[in-house]
Parts: structure tokens; C-alpha cells; sequence
């Protein structure tokens, strides 16, 4: 490579180096801080679109969603102190979620760092903990060199979040550096003994259950998981938030663990003799608490694949750990023969009845029945790309909306609210033809609603179902099971959500029976489409209906009977 090079600033330096790892969106708001980056992206702009959200939260997380659905890390900038804790949301979902992210910091003159100057943050302490590496370049010539280990950092091994400070002089030093050259994943690959001894555990169980989860899949990942799947017969279940690795629709498809998970899926995880977990942490949701499997040491046999070799025997003690990356087990898998013809069909079998039954909606009290709303959107768009951020309307969604493969889910794990509004706009600007569906709670929208005037400037046509009930459902939920009757601080007035929509330029209509929802929804995918505006639906839904399986009035009446 030629030693010899123009001389740039280090602004243009960053940005050329985007370019050469295959940057093509980045989202922001722009920060004094950076403002030589800025400049120099509008030189870039026919090669880098940069999206600009009206909160830093909403760009990371537009960032993080980006970074799910395209697996190469989502790029955001944002500037100094403010900036960079409203950033840090986005950053802590990245990490939970295992999702491969950069995050750019403007940050204050290098002549000024330690003088707790204007804004000033030291990021290392801020981030140290959260993201899987923090570097601040402190000069322009090591810029290609640091950016390029950035990305590296990102995706390989178990993906994350790593976090860039830009100190603003820096930026605008002139440089004269030869650029690098594009970054490239690094991943484990499985062994042969172990997947040899992967198929013999597979034989020997009468009882086996494949658990899937984590980050790193791609779609041909899961391809290679499906084969693998269906040649050894088989049940699979999805962790918390990862439906869409498997598609539900196939018969080997038997549920999620989690919350809102079913008691008979429980019941069988717990009675299976072989659980191979692929991918997941067997984080505190997937596993309820750590009560699905007994810590440290399983009493099923069990196998551990992760991509981090740290995550294997962190929690639980696996007879066969296994340090690969996803698509490299998932495409060995997919070539190992079973060991004998006898297969766990019955048992596979009764596994998806039990899932087909529990996806089929109840009745709830009032006159808009939630579930029926998602029985309606499962089979009107089963193509969908459906989002969500964190609360009790979730449970609805991951119950009973059948997600038809990668990457039809894009939802945190980490359980953070407002993610939902911008993950969708994330999933609509990587996938402009797939219909993108974002749920909400009322406080969950609001958190991040004023995105809505992004979708709007920038043309993304999405639906907003926004699920009223006046309150902090989840948080309500447990102030009654632990506090019944004692009901304080979880009450919301909310604003006219309809009206909302329409003031940022989308089109708005609230819903309060059943039978409206139908031809409302008709009418949001049609003005989503050809306006490509967001269109928003306000369900508003009995607040005595706070899960699929229980009332408020009746979980309060059971921990009165307890006291």
C-alpha cells in the first residue's frame, strides 16, 4: 500500500474511512462538536445518507435497529455530554442485544480534556462498562487505524457497541494519511469432535429441545440452522425478543420462553433430557428469573453454542459448550447426518399443538379486543417487519403475531422503552418494499414520538399502533401483584394521539371497537404507502385488560386473598 497520501482534516480522514468500510447511512444530530465530520459528509452525501433524528436517543437507536437488520454496525453521531447520555440508551441495548453499533462522539479540544470544560464527559468511565470497547483519537494521523479496529471490534466475536470520541481540534487538524482498507468479521468455528459428539447427544435423547437466540444471525444462518433443524426432527423455541430467527409458521416451531411465555412450553423445556442453546446468554428474561434451568448445573443435558467463548459456563455448566459464531455453527450443523433413523417426532409434535392453542386469542373485557387485532394483521401482512419497545401490550404482539423469518422482529431485549417508532423508521430505510408495523404503549410512544416528524422528512411510510390505556401497564401490573389496591404513580393523561400524528404530517385515527380496526388499518397501509407518510392508529383498550391471561381486577383479588 503507498505511503504517500493527500493531505485532509481529520474530519474528512473519518469519513472517507466510513466510506471505505461500506458505510452507507449514518444517523445523527449534529453537535458543534463535529462539525468537520459534518462538512465532510456533505461531500459524501451521493455515498453516505445521513439521517438526522430530532433526539439523540432516537438516532442510536435507529443506529442499534440499523446494526440488527443489516448486521454490519450502525453508525450514529451525536455530540459531547448531553448528547451522549441521551446516546447511551441506545448503546445499552446494543450491548444486551449483541448488536454491532459505532457511536461517534464529539468531544471537547484536546487542549481543554480534564478541565471538566463545556460539556466535557470522560467516556471511558461513562461507557467502560457498557460498550465492547471506548477510544478517544487524539490525533488524525491514527484515525484509519483506530476506526478500522472500531469496526473489527463490532462484529466480531459476540457483536456490540464501541464508542468513538472525536476531540474537535482533532477534527480539524490538517493530515497527510494513507487510508486502510475494509474491516472483516472474525468468528470461531465449531470443532469437528464437537459436532460429532453434538449428533450422538442428539441420538441418544428422547426429549431434545433447540433453543435459539443471541446476535450475529444472518439470513443464511438461518437458513443453515432450518436444515439443520428438520434433518434431526428437532422442537425449536425462540428467546425473549428473538422470534424472528426461526419462522414460527414452520411445524418444528413450538413458542418463546420469556415473558408471556406459555406454562406448557415451560413445563416441556423443564421436562426435555437435551437442551442445545445456540446463540442465547440464557439471559434473566429467557430464562424467568433463572428459574427455567437450575444454576450453575442443569439437571438436562445440555449444550452451550455462543459466539463469546465468556458466556460459555458464566451462568450454567454445559455438558458441550461450544464457541462458534452463528453462521459458521449453523452451516456445519446443517451438514451432520443423524445417527439413526429414530426420531422425537411425537414429541415435536406435541410441542406445536400445544404453541398452535396458545396462539389462538381469548376474550378480554371492553369493546376493543386486542388480541383480535393481532389475529386480524397476522393474516393481512404476515410478511411484515413488526417493532416494539417495552411494556405489557408487547406480550399481545410476541403471543400472537406468527413472525415469518430474519429479520421480521426488531424489539430490545434490554426492555427499553420508546424503541419501537424508531427501530421502525430504521426498518423501513433498509427494507423500503416490506410493510413496517411499530407498536406502542401510550408511555412507550411517548418517549420517542416526535419521530414522527423524521418519518415525515424523510419519507418513511410505517404504521403506529399506538395501545392506549392510560397508564405504566407493566409497572401497574406488579404495584398490584406486590401492592394491590395501593395504585400510585402509574396513572397517564395522555394527549389526542390521532391529532399528534396529524401535526407532524401523518395521518391519525383512534379505534375504540373491534370492528372499526379492519377497515382503519386498511386505510394506514394505504396512506403509509402511497403518501409515504407514517399513518398512526390509537387503540384505546380497557385498562382492566393488562395481560392476555389475567385482569387487573383479578391478579389484585389473588394478592388480596394472599395478604
Amino acid at each position: 500500500m503507498s505511503q504517500t497520501a493527500p493531505s485532509r482534516s481529520g474530519g474528512q480522514i473519518l469519513i472517507d474511512a466510513l466510506k471505505i468500510h461500506g458505510v452507507e447511512t449514518v444517523f445523527a444530530l449534529p453537535g458543534e462538536s463535529f462539525l468537520s465530520a459534518i462538512d465532510a459528509l456533505y461531500g459524501a452525501r451521493n455515498a453516505i445518507n445521513v439521517v438526522v433524528s430530532r433526539q439523540e436517543v432516537g438516532a442510536a437507536t435507529m443506529a442499534e435497529a440499523y446494526g440488527k437488520l443489516t448486521g454490519k454496525p450502525g453508525i450514529c453521531f451525536v455530540t459531547r455530554g448531553p448528547g451522549a447520555s441521551h446516546a447511551a440508551i441506545g448503546i445499552h441495548t446494543a450491548s444486551q442485544d449483541s448488536t454491532p453499533m459505532i457511536l461517534f462522539i464529539g468531544q471537547v479540544g484536546s487542549h481543554m480534556l480534564g478541565r471538566e470544560a463545556w460539556q466535557e464527559v470522560d467516556f471511558q468511565r461513562m461507557f467502560g462498562g457498557m460498550a465492547k470497547w471506548v477510544v478517544e483519537i487524539d490525533r488524525p494521523q491514527r484515525i484509519p487505524e483506530l476506526v478500522s479496529r472500531a469496526f473489527h471490534v463490532a462484529v466480531s466475536g459476540r457483536p456490540g457497541p464501541v464508542i468513538v470520541s472525536l476531540p474537535e481540534d482533532m477534527l480539524g487538524e490538517i493530515a497527510a494519511v494513507p487510508d486502510g482498507q475494509s474491516y472483516k468479521r472474525v468468528a470461531a468455528h465449531p470443532g469437528a469432535d464437537d459436532l460429532e459428539r453434538l449428533a450422538d447427544m442428539i441420538a441418544d435423547a428422547e426429549r431434545p429441545m433447540l433453543m435459539v437466540g443471541g446476535g450475529g444471525w444472518n439470513a443464511s444462518a438461518c437458513q443453515s440452522l432450518c436444515r439443520f433443524v428438520e434433518a434431526f426432527d428437532l422442537p425449536v423455541v425462540s428467546g425473549f425478543r428473538r422470534q424472528d430467527i426461526f419462522d414460527n409458521r414452520h411445524p418444528n416451531y413450538v413458542g418463546h420462553a420469556g415473558i408471556g411465555a406459555s406454562a406448557a412450553l415451560v413445563k416441556r423445556l423443564q421436562q426435555s433430557d437435551l437442551i442445545i442453546a445456540v446463540g442465547l446468554r440464557l439471559g434473566e428474561t429467557t430464562t424467568s428469573g433463572y428459574t427455567l434451568f437450575d444454576v450453575p448445573r442443569p439437571k438436562q443435558r445440555f449444550v452451550h453454542v455462543h459466539a463469546d467463548a465468556g458466556e460459555l459456563g458464566r451462568v450454567y455448566q454445559s455438558d458441550l459448550p461450544i464457541n462458534a459464531g452463528m453462521p459458521e455453527f449453523a452451516a456445519a450443523a446443517a451438514r451432520l447426518q443423524p445417527r439413526s433413523k429414530r426420531s422425537s417426532r411425537e414429541w415435536a409434535e406435541a410441542a406445536r399443538a400445544e404453541y398452535l392453542a396458545d396462539i389462538v386469542p381469548g376474550t378480554m373485557p371492553g369493546s376493543l379486543d386486542y388480541g383480535a387485532v393481532l389475529a386480524h394483521i397476522r393474516f393481512e401482512v404476515p410478511n411484515a417487519i413488526v417493532t416494539n419497545g417495552a411494556g405489557n401490550y408487547a406480550i399481545w404482539v410476541h403471543r400472537f403475531f406468527p413472525y415469518s423469518g430474519f429479520r421480521s422482529q426488531v424489539a430490545p431485549t434490554s426492555g427499553a422503552m420508546g424503541y419501537g417508532l424508531p427501530a421502525a423508521l430504521a426498518a423501513k430505510l433498509v427494507h423500503p418494499e416490506r410493510p413496517v408495523i411499530c407498536f406502542a404503549g401510550d408511555g412507550c410512544f411517548l418517549m420517542s414520538g416526535q419521530e414522527l416528524a423524521t418519518a415525515t422528512q424523510y419519507g418513511l411510510g410505517i404504521v403506529v399502533l399506538v395501545v392506549n390505556n392510560g397508564m405504566y401497564g407493566s409497572i401497574r401490573m406488579h404495584q398490584e401483584k406486590e401492592f394491590p389496591g395501593r395504585v400510585y404513580a402509574t396513572d397517564l393523561v395522555n394527549p389526542d394521539f390521532p391529532a399528534l400524528a396529524r401535526a407532524y404530517g401523518g395521518q391519525g385515527e383512534l379505534v375504540t371497537h373491534t370492528e372499526q380496526f379492519a377497515a382503519a388499518f386498511a386505510r394506514a397501509r394505504e396512506f403509509a404507502d402511497e403518501q409515504r407518510k407514517p399513518a398512526l392508529i390509537e387503540l384505546r383498550i380497557d385498562p382492566d385488560a393488562i395481560t392476555p391471561n389475567a385482569t387487573l381486577t383479578q391478579l389484585r383479588e389473588r394478592a388480596l386473598a394472599k395478604h
